[in-house]
């Protein structure tokens, strides 16, 4: 049963920093051009939003699964 509670801990966890944190960005580097030993590159960032009804999900079955888990033991 310890992990049901580790997984209900893990994902508590994921929900929790997704409510404190919805929007995060990434940055990825592309080649635009090249031209024999010449790079040119350009970064590219992307915003991603975590939906506030997700996290708040993933919180409340990651603490079911905790109790859960603690039950069985």
């Amino acid at each position: 049963m310890k992990g049901i509670i580790l997984m209900g801990a893990a994902l508590a966890l994921l929900g929790l920093l997704g409510l404190a944190i919805p929007e995060f960005s990434t940055t990825q580097t592309k080649d635009v051009a090249k031209i024999g030993d010449l790079k040119i590159q350009a970064n590219e960032e992307t915003a991603h939003a975590v939906p506030p009804m997700l996290a708040g999900g993933a919180l409340i079955l990651g603490l079911a699964l905790v109790g859960v888990g603690y039950m069985k033991t």
